[in-house]
């Protein structure tokens, strides 16, 4: 089975680290209101709300796609920082992780990640920070329950101790680097001309999200990352919320590849004026 092969780093394998695009709430000095009871609150599946459809035979199956994640990208060039509930579950080592739910906060200049668990159990009041260009290069990360007491500690975002514990680096994290991905994907994809798409209306937490899926017949390494993908773009906000990717199927699994990764960005508020107190850890 083919896995992702990048992933998010913490010593002795006690942090789980998610990047593909993030929202918090607010735990510095009263700015936002606490984020422990909603923060635990995890939407349903995505709902269709009309059929998927191909595109039109005359067009690229990546033109629409391509378009989607170009308006996007115009959009966040005008998000200064934003939070929200980052909600992520990981196949790793072949099984599925417990679902982390994690208050997130980023500020894109200089590029910044704020990160607290609130589920599995075992996370409760796990807490990471990453800013660029800051601590050598290092992030802070504090561990939960009594090995918490010592602090925040300095951690090599790839420290090899950790290479299990997720799929992401925390420099990877965010919604900003979530595009960067996908466009680099498809345009490579592009003139191959395989990939296949489906593009349909859903609803995803009571907001209407236009769902692209894109799939590769073909396992061609080194081209293809995952079997199939699926992007949530939000329709009012016109920027990824939710990311599904599926590994190629396999005798005896099921017909759309055994689920990789999901990253679910809710709660998303942008440009909040986050202070920098967030991230001086």
């Amino acid at each position: 089975m083919s896995m992702l092969r990048r992933r998010l780093v913490f010593p002795g394998g006690l942090f789980s680290l998610a990047a593909l695009g993030l929202l918090g709430f607010g735990l510095v000095n009263g700015f936002f209101a606490p984020a422990d009871t909603a923060a635990t609150q995890v939407p349903g599946v995505p709902q269709p709300m009309t059929e998927g459809a191909p595109p039109p035979a005359s067009a690229h199956p990546l033109d629409e796609p391509l378009r989607l994640i170009a308006r996007a990208k115009q959009v966040f060039g005008g998000v200064r920082d934003y939070t929200c509930t980052l909600i992520k579950q990981e196949r790793l080592s072949g099984q599925l992780t417990p679902v982390h739910v994690i208050t997130m906060m980023v500020r894109n200049e200089p590029f910044s990640v704020y990160l607290k668990w609130h589920q599995p159990k075992a996370q409760v009041g796990q807490e990471a920070c990453y800013v660029a260009g800051r601590n050598g290069g290092q992030m802070r990360a504090k561990s939960p329950g009594l090995l918490g007491t010592v602090g925040f500690v300095s951690v090599d975002p790839a420290d090899p101790r950790a290479r299990k514990t997720s799929n992401h680096l925390i420099t990877e994290a965010g919604i900003g680097n979530l595009l960067k991905r996908f466009e680099g994907r498809w345009k490579n994809e592009y003139p191959l001309n395989k990939t296949q798409v489906r593009i349909g209306e859903y609803e995803y937490n009571q907001r209407r999200c236009t769902r692209v899926e894109t799939i590769h017949p073909e396992n061609i390494p080194g081209v293809f990352v995952c079997y199939r993908s699926v992007l949530y773009f939000d329709k009012q906000l016109q920027i990824p919320i939710r990311v599904e990717c599926y590994d190629w199927p396999h005798p005896g699994g099921p017909p759309g590849g055994d689920l990789i990764e999901v990253y679910s960005y809710t709660n998303l508020r942008l440009n909040v004026g986050l202070p920098g107190s967030v991230f001086n850890k």
